[in-house]
């Protein structure tokens, strides 16, 4: 263990959601440890490795400053396909604790994750466990998370199929109410449909997106594995302090298909408490089924549904779900509020197509035949595709593409248009990455990026540039190899940047790189 020295300030920031708040801007701007004339291999490299159970695919949360027992730690919470929950002390290493849902139940049941054969889909391996992202109420002193699981009675010799709400208590793990096995009904004609309802099918159905909290709601996102099974996109949002359900939304009921994917990004929100999610493949007709779109969902108070308030569905739509080219392989993010303009409130969309839309979320131009100029710009085939999400600091949004380099897009507010920036020298393969940015204000801006090209058995690679001009890498986990290599690689991988640490997820591990002192 490397430890800080105790006479250096450090930035006492949490993460306790994906990408670190509701715009999903994955920018922390508050981080006063790393610079950029400190971030480089002389100085800055890994300082711990955090061993645990199953891949770590989800990213891992933090917060700092937390009491238990009398004793203050700062705290990393990570989540693994094997369906465990660790909490760590950074500083001395210490496991604060950890709780296993497998096994649970007594000796009839076998209670294990589900193997990725057993789907017969290999878009997460070996096993599928917990993979969205948590989150946390710092407040209620809650992190919650879905686990997928796999019950065998081993007296009836059958086999059942769960996804679990839990809502653990922050300081201990311990269930704060009793977890949730998640079912739902809804009218509609789509696949799978009986009588003319569907039913929600956790062996099916895979919750891969972020969760997001929400005025006291929990919302989860669900789509599928590689495809498999007649699943749809499914919204669900559940009471935080009871778990029981509050909202129900199905974007294709009479259709197919249809998931919110994002590559473990999750739904955004804004200010006023619009939820903005953007789904894949599946029909579109404009009425009540939208695939390929992203939608602005609201949620009345008190009452049990979720309601689309408005969308916006590409030109080409049709095109891309024949090819197989998700607008829902990214994820929303929001751009910060621009008072005095004429598009004060815009959003950034981009999936497997390449193209990025910015939309007016105030109207969000719905479904335009044969362009999408109803829009405030779409810029075609701009990147490589995304399989995730991008970031977005000082007036300047940062993609990673699939085969692409990592780019930037700068935005003018008086013009209200992107026009491209710099661009990293080094090229990447699938899946391209999700950048995080950490700065101090609009100083010492770094871009920080998992390369996990090499994810079936090679070494991921955590890399910072610098973020008014990517061709200026600060640093790479590769340049002493031997100190600072990352464990092996895990697709979607998001770095968790604070409190002058940059955390990430690997299989079995979680690697803490720092200051060297």
């Amino acid at each position: 263990w490397l430890f800080l020295s105790s006479t250096l300030a450090m930035a006492q920031v949490a993460v306790t959601t994906y990408h670190n708040d509701s715009y999903r801007t994955g920018s922390n701007t508050q981080e006063t440890v790393l610079t950029l004339s400190n971030v480089k291999m002389q100085s800055f490299g890994k300082r711990a490795a955090f061993a645990v159970q199953g891949f770590v695919y989800a990213q891992p949360l933090y917060l700092s400053g937390l009491s238990i027992g009398g004793t203050i730690h700062n705290v990393l919470f990570v989540v693994t396909e094997h369906d465990q929950v660790y909490a760590f002390d950074v500083n001395s290493g210490q496991q604060l604790w950890h709780t296993n849902f497998l096994s649970t139940s007594g000796p009839r049941y076998v209670i294990t994750p589900v193997s990725s054969l057993e789907i017969g889909c290999g878009d997460m391996v070996p096993e599928i466990g917990i993979t969205g992202t948590p989150t946390i109420d710092p407040a209620a002193g809650t992190i919650f998370m879905v686990a997928k699981t796999k019950v065998y009675d081993t007296v009836t010799r059958t086999t059942s199929y769960y996804q679990t709400l839990h809502a653990l208590d922050i300081k201990t793990g311990e269930d704060k109410v009793a977890p949730l096995q998640i079912s739902a009904t809804s009218p509609g004609n789509g696949t799978g449909s009986v009588g003319g309802i569907l039913t929600f099918d956790p062996l099916v159905e895979g919750q891969r997106s972020a969760l997001l909290l929400l005025k006291g709601q929990v919302f989860i996102a669900w789509a599928s594995h590689c495809d498999h099974g007649s699943y749809h996109g499914y919204i669900m949002s559940f009471n935080e302090t009871s778990l029981v359900r509050s909202g129900l939304f199905v974007d294709t009921p009479n259709g197919y298909e249809g998931g919110f994917w994002g590559g473990g990004a999750g739904p955004a929100a804004d200010s006023g408490g619009s939820i903005y999610a953007v789904t894949g493949n599946g029909l579109y007709d404009g009425g009540l089924d939208f695939g390929d779109s992203v939608l602005r969902l609201t949620w009345p108070s008190m009452e049990r549904s979720i309601a689309m308030s408005d969308y916006f569905t590409p030109w080409d739509q049709q095109t891309l779900d024949d090819n197989d080219t998700d607008f829902g392989a990214g994820g929303a993010m929001l751009l910060p509020d621009q008072p005095g303009t004429t598009y004060p409130h815009l959003l950034i969309a981009v999936g497997k197509e390449g193209t990025i839309d910015l939309v007016n979320r105030d109207n969000m131009g719905h479904f335009h035949s044969g362009s999408d100029s109803q829009i405030v710009q779409t810029i075609p085939d701009a990147i490589g595709g995304i399989w995730g999400a991008p970031s977005f600091w000082n007036n300047t949004a940062y993609f990673g593409g699939s085969y692409d380099r990592l780019r930037t897009f700068t935005f003018d507010p008086h013009a209200e248009k992107l026009s491209a920036g710099s661009e990293s020298p080094e090229y990447f393969n699938f899946p391209g990455s999700t950048p995080s940015i950490s700065s101090n204000g609009t100083n010492n801006g770094i871009v920080w990026i998992v390369e996990n090209d090499t994810y079936a058995g090679g070494y991921a690679v955590l890399r910072a540039y610098d973020a008014t001009n990517l061709g200026t890498e600060l640093y790479n986990s590769e340049q002493n190899s031997g100190r600072d290599r990352v464990g092996l690689a895990v697709k979607f991988t998001v770095p968790t940047v604070a409190d002058g640490s940059v955390f990430v997820g690997a299989e079995n591990q979680v690697v803490m790189y720092g200051l060297l002192q």
